[in-house]
């Protein structure tokens, strides 16, 4: 008897949990629809990692709209990170297969996460990877799909996104590494923030390496053939 009691309660217990979490996330990203993302996950475990470390803790973020933000590094972003942004509905199933299959075959292995799921990584989660984190990753993208315009996704991932060591969106790393704003920033300049964001804290876009003055290159040329179609960069509400 007491068995049973305790399963209804663990029961009625779980269910609670899970209203909660479904209706506390959809509510946040409805919230995140329309207001600025003042903080993320990845800032603040960034900052205990400093005080941990014993360094200066450095958080650098400037929160500014999409029409402050150059077309040139929308353009350069998607090139380099997710060329099909405004074809898929969230997940590049192509790109998936594409990064699984080089991985099987013992090759490079490299990301096949779209612009819309970083997104939802940078936003809600943690940077760790993890089966339960890309659970929690395609869900969560699911819901910026569904709730938020690719403009909108374009615009809190520019604003969010790690872009150096305490740096994180197009403002800041516009001021900090180049001395300008992001409305200002030169296809070269957006060429070689999109050449670090595979690993901002190991490439820096200020000091590029030889490898970074390459993959600069290809973005350049990329950018050239970057479809944008559709995407309003001065209209996304």
């Amino acid at each position: 008897m007491a068995s049973i009691t305790a399963s209804k309660i663990m029961v009625k217990t779980l269910k609670w949990v899970a209203i909660l979490f479904f209706t506390s996330s959809i509510g946040m990203v409805l919230v995140y629809r329309f207001v600025p993302v003042p903080l993320t996950p990845l800032m603040l475990i960034r900052s205990a990692e400093q005080k941990m470390a014993g360094k200066p803790v450095v958080m650098e973020h400037d929160w500014v709209p999409m029409e402050e933000i150059s077309p040139n590094l929308v353009t350069a972003v998607i090139a380099s990170e997710d060329q099909n942004f405004t074809r898929h509905s969230g997940f590049d199933i192509t790109a998936i297969e594409q990064a699984a299959k080089e991985y099987a075959e013992g090759r490079r292995k490299r990301g096949g996460s779209t612009i819309s799921q970083q997104t939802a990584k940078n936003v809600f989660l943690w940077p760790q990877s993890s089966w339960l984190r890309k659970g929690f990753e395609a869900y969560f993208t699911f819901l910026i799909e569904l709730f938020w315009s690719k403009e909108r996704i374009m615009e809190v991932y520019l604003n969010s996104i790690e872009m150096g060591n305490g740096i994180y969106g197009a403002e800041a790393v516009a001021k900090s590494h180049f001395n300008t704003t992001a409305a200002k920033l030169t296809k070269r300049q957006s060429a070689l923030i999109a050449a670090t964001l595979p690993n901002p804290l190991k490439f820096s876009s200020k000091n590029p390496s030889r490898y970074v003055s390459r993959r600069v290159q290809q973005i350049e040329v990329q950018m050239n053939n970057v479809r944008r179609d559709g995407l309003d960069l001065k209209r996304h509400r």
